[in-house]
């Protein structure tokens, strides 16, 4: 069996799913870093076959193989320099939102609020303790 028409294929579409083609190339304005997110979608086939003619009169053999790989730019990413924490990070969509992005998009900002009670509770709680073990220890 030929599997050259395989390995062509398949070193062609691994050329098509390198990282940089998902995740863009990092764009850096004078306050941000914009980040390109990308779809991608990949379909691929191969197949070989061999046979003899009626009454054992000729014969062959064959392969063939193909693939095909579909891309599409969905969001960008911004990182805001100088804000830190979830307050630097926006999520730009470049494509109308389906109901759960849409969905996930509402709650973020009860998410990240919720996350900063979290925090502080927990910064709390640690310096309540620390007296506790400073005591123990002397």
């Amino acid at each position: 069996m030929d599997t050259e028409p395989i390995k062509t294929t398949v070193s062609e579409l691994l050329k098509v799913l390198a990282t940089e083609n998902v995740i863009g190339e990092t764009i850096e304005t004078e306050d941000k870093l914009l980040i390109p997110i990308t779809k991608f979608g990949m379909a691929f086939g191969a197949g070989s076959g061999e046979g003899q003619g009626p009454a054992n009169q000729g014969g062959g053999q064959g392969s063939a193989a193909g693939g095909g790989a579909g891309m599409e730019p969905i969001a960008m990413v911004a990182v805001f320099k100088g804000v830190k924490g979830p307050e630097g990070v926006r999520i730009m969509h470049l494509t109308p939102p389906n109901p759960i992005g849409r969905a996930v998009a509402e709650v973020m900002p009860a998410v990240i609020d919720l996350m900063k009670e979290g925090k502080e509770t927990v910064k709390d709680l640690r310096e309540e303790k620390e007296p506790e073990e400073t005591k123990k220890v002397k």
